[in-house]
């Protein structure tokens, strides 16, 4: 009788070894698996979409009289953007010319002199001081021509500037300017925001041991959950975000604390915007970078 009760529980006691095993070994090679997945993979969510944002602002003020843009439009580099009225510059413009026609005028007067007082002086007619006086003048009027000529192409230029043009391709924000107000030399009228986009992330100094400029990165996009961006590691920035800081730490004065730092890492895309998936600077991503 005695057997007969042990042989179950005997039973039992191998079904859940077999179990434990059954469950134990495929659980250990799942965790093998993550162990060596995030010992090769450094991954962070301090991390968010820039760009080189291009300030548009007057370089001389005046009037706006047209607005050729509206608030998230697309434009092209070259695309006409604000215009300034031009009244004053092309007056300013016609002014230089005229002070072009004027100097030139007077350096040919003075040109002449000197042909006449050098024959005159040759023949004892003039005395050499009077075409010293005259030599004179007429280099002054050449000074005065180059100087009148450098005005018309100042004044060439600022007219030139009443017309603002997109510097770069890509969307038109922060957008201020309106028609009728009075724009100031260097005032922030708008801002383009290139198609080029690529994802700053800020990993802690202990996950970029191994990171290097080209490695793979998946980038997940919080705006787009379950869709995954590919891109490389650009470049590792030399510097902590706390070096560059308004007030970087002075850790020679008073009490010390080690704090983890952050370095920014440069992530670009490996493919071209996707119209369907689209970014604006400063959307928080998660980057994942290969480090093998």
């Amino acid at each position: 009788m005695e057997k007969t009760a042990a042989a179950p529980e005997a039973r039992r006691k191998k079904l859940w070894m077999i179990a434990g095993i059954v469950v134990l070994v495929p659980a250990c090679a799942l965790g093998a698996k993550y162990w060596r997945y995030f010992m090769t993979h450094a991954s962070t969510d301090d991390a968010f979409i820039a760009t080189d944002v291009v300030p548009i602002s007057p370089q001389v003020p005046g009037q706006i009289i047209a607005v050729y843009v509206d608030d998230n439009q697309k434009v092209k580099k070259g695309d006409p953007l604000v215009e300034i009225d031009p009244r004053d510059y092309q007056a300013r413009k016609d002014q230089a010319l005229a002070d072009v026609y004027s100097a030139q005028a007077q350096e040919e007067k003075t040109k002449l002199d000197v042909r006449r007082y050098k024959a005159l002086s040759e023949l004892d007619e003039a005395s050499k001081q009077e075409y010293d006086h005259a030599l004179a003048a007429y280099q002054q009027a050449e000074a005065k021509v180059d100087l009148a000529k450098a005005g018309l192409e100042q004044a060439q230029l600022n007219l030139s500037y009443t017309k603002i043009f997109a510097p770069a391709t890509g969307h038109v924000s922060e957008k201020s300017a309106v028609v009728g107000m009075y724009a100031q030399t260097g005032q922030a009228l708008m801002a383009i925001v290139p198609d080029e986009l690529w994802v700053v992330a800020n990993f802690k100094e202990t996950q970029v041991t191994d990171m290097k400029p080209g490695q793979k990165a998946e980038i997940s996009i919080d705006t787009y959950p379950g869709v995954v961006f590919h891109g490389h590691v650009d470049s590792v920035q030399r510097g902590t975000g706390a070096a560059f800081s308004l007030l970087p730490p002075e850790n020679a004065t008073g009490n010390y604390v080690k704090v983890v730092q952050r370095i920014p890492v440069k992530i670009v895309f490996d493919d071209p915007p996707n119209p369907a998936y689209p970014l604006a600077v400063g959307m928080s991503v998660v980057p994942t970078v290969d480090l093998r």
